[in-house]
């Protein structure tokens, strides 16, 4: 017998959907009720009213966005430790994978997901399993093949921030009172920390790993 006639004969599996795009839910909604043992038993339009539904009934699978305008994925995957949530999303950069597992995420797929693929995803996430979409396994595969990152110093982060406004190298020794030397020699030591060689490519690596944060 196949593993999708057991699930289908066995428990049907409560899957909630969080996101903040109702043409989105619908369209998930009638690719999961397709499927054998599979029931979208509510939904919500943000994190905070997903995670407030959570705690007064019982799902098996919580389908969640990463951003949302009125509370991000994360945050209420954080709030929600005993509940298995599948991050369902676009954004597949490093630190929206890193943020959303640290958190306690069952796993992690990408919107262009097939329905097959997404309801396989759901019934391993009632299993008890991790999922990952394979572009997102191999990014953090890669990452943790990487060798351990050095941090920047909070000027190399202050100088790339203003990097990434758009300022010179001579509007940011202004505005921080340094010399425009001082600002290349920290944007230099940033690079090496980073393992890129130019000021984009700095900029960009720093935003993808979380290091620009406010």
């Amino acid at each position: 017998m196949s593993e999708r006639a057991d699930d289908a004969e066995g428990a049907v599996i409560r899957v909630m959907l969080v996101d903040d795009h109702p043409v989105v839910r619908a369209g998930l909604r009638g690719m999961l009720s397709a499927q054998p043992g599979i029931e979208v038993t509510a939904e919500a339009g943000s994190g905070p009213e997903g995670v407030a539904m959570a705690r007064k009934q019982a799902f098996d699978v919580i389908l969640m966005d990463l951003r949302m305008p009125d509370g991000d994925g994360v945050t209420a995957i954080g709030q929600l430790p005993d509940q298995k949530v599948l991050v369902l999303t676009t954004y597949d950069t490093d630190t929206d994978i890193l943020r959303a597992v640290e958190a306690g995420a069952a796993g992690y797929l990408l919107k262009d997901a097939s329905a097959d693929d997404l309801a396989d995803a759901v019934r391993a996430a009632a299993r008890g399993e991790t999922v990952l979409a394979p572009s997102v396994a191999g990014r953090l595969v890669t990452r943790l093949r990487q060798p351990p990152q050095q941090a920047l110093s909070k000027r190399e982060a202050e100088i790339l921030r203003l990097a990434g406004r758009g300022k010179t190298n001579v509007e940011i020794g202004r505005e921080l009172y340094i010399s425009e030397a001082t600002v290349k020699t920290h944007l230099l030591r940033a690079y090496g920390k980073l393992g890129v060689s130019s000021r984009t490519a700095a900029v960009t690596a720093a935003m993808e790993r979380g290091l620009l944060n406010p």
